[in-house]
């Protein structure tokens, strides 16, 4: 399982596979051509009260994680991304953040990461 997270704003490479964008709203000055888009999941992106809150202020990280994960828990595009990334195949998560270090495609790889860990392991998800 290969799950790569990148800027949708980095040019597409041929090793990207599944190019799926993780952002509630689309992002500014990119086209849905230039993009290169597999898939759009805006239900899988952090609410629209959650992410006012964090309003990428690194110290609120920590907690922002916490919601997100809470609000990913139960949510059935979690299986169904979990699914592109399975197996031999590549999933890369593209969201429009400028800060690469503390954003919602990092936290919602680890998420993904987990289920196929569980599903692999034949523990529920």
């Amino acid at each position: 399982m290969t799950i790569a997270v990148k800027r949708v704003y980095e040019p597409p490479e041929p090793d990207d596979g599944t190019r799926v964008l993780v952002d509630r709203l689309w992002p500014r000055g990119v086209s849905k051509g230039r993009a290169h888009l597999d898939r759009w999941c805006k239900e899988v992106a952090p609410s629209t009260e959650l992410r006012h809150w964090f309003h990428h202020e690194p110290d609120r990280f920590a907690e922002f994680e916490r919601r997100y994960r809470a609000e990913l828990a139960g949510n059935p595009e979690v299986a169904e991304l979990a699914a592109l990334g399975a197996g031999d195949a590549r999933l890369t998560l593209l969201y429009s953040a400028r800060d690469t270090e503390h954003n919602q495609a990092l936290v919602l790889r680890e998420v993904l990461r987990g289920y196929l860990d569980d599903t692999a392991s034949g523990s529920d998800a």
